[in-house]
């Protein structure tokens, strides 16, 4: 007899759990909302308006990220 697909699903899902692994979920900004659009332009002006503000970002970015192991192709 076959099985339903609600039945393939839990089935699918023990094999995951049982090879040590869990579900999650991510919710992320729904980047085709208009709403969304306007807050990166929005953003992006005030990052773009002054350009020391960008320099510090990155340098704050180069000092905090998680780089070990990292291979730089220059």
């Amino acid at each position: 007899m076959a099985l339903s697909a609600p039945q393939k699903m839990k089935k699918y899902r023990e094999r995951l759990r049982a090879a040590g692994l869990r579900p999650v979920q991510i919710w992320v900004p729904d980047t085709r909302s208009g709403q969304v659009a306007a807050e990166v332009r929005r953003q992006s002006l005030l990052v773009a308006a002054d350009h020391r503000a960008e320099a510090e970002i990155n340098k704050w970015i180069e000092q905090v990220a998680d780089t070990e192991g990292w291979e730089w192709n220059d």
